[in-house]
């Protein structure tokens, strides 16, 4: 037997039920998030706990419960998952826009002992900043460079992907491909 719902699920809108019931069947969409629409679905055409967790796979049904109650609060965004556990995300956006910013800024050969950046020279200037980040890893600048769209070139520099300078008559011309975005996926 099902124990007492101490928050029991509101009435669904019909947008959050037409997006319930089209997530519930999807194919494509992450496990997790299929898992709860249908677990949601089930308990708002009257199942219980119990039998939404059974229907889901899961053991307890102090988990439906939680997904009720985060449902309650925020709505479809509760359908997908958070953070789920292991150490806190340290650098946020803040951090990955200050990362940014050093690698476009050019390096300084007496300073920074370098014409191009390498990730390890990146990580010393970012240490060394009087607002830099004191403790960040080689892994989250490069995790922070490839998801702004830059990668690691033959040159051994980070470069933006899709775009090069090219020699003309006239001088160094910035060329872009349309397609950069297309090809890095």
């Amino acid at each position: 037997m099902s124990r007492h719902q101490k928050d029991p699920l509101r009435p669904l809108t019909a947008e959050e039920r037409t997006e319930l019931t089209r997530l519930s069947r999807s194919q494509s969409a992450p496990a997790a998030e299929v898992d709860r629409a249908r677990a949601l679905l089930a308990i708002a055409e009257g199942a219980s706990y119990t039998a939404a967790a059974r229907l889901v796979g899961r053991g307890h049904n102090e988990t439906i419960s939680a997904w009720v109650s985060r449902f309650n609060r925020e709505g479809l965004a509760a359908v997908r998952p958070h953070h789920g556990g292991g150490p806190r995300i340290r650098y946020g956006a803040r951090e990955q826009q200050r990362i940014l910013v050093e690698w476009a800024r050019s390096p300084e050969r007496e300073t920074d002992g370098t014409a191009t950046w390498s990730l390890s020279l990146l990580q010393k200037a970012l240490r060394r900043a009087p607002d830099g980040l004191p403790r960040v890893s080689r892994f989250t600048i490069a995790r922070t460079l490839h998801e702004a769209g830059l990668s690691w070139q033959k040159s051994r520099t980070w470069c933006e992907t899709g775009v090069s300078l090219r020699r003309r008559k006239r001088g160094l011309v910035r060329v872009s491909d349309p397609d950069a975005a297309v090809k890095k996926s």
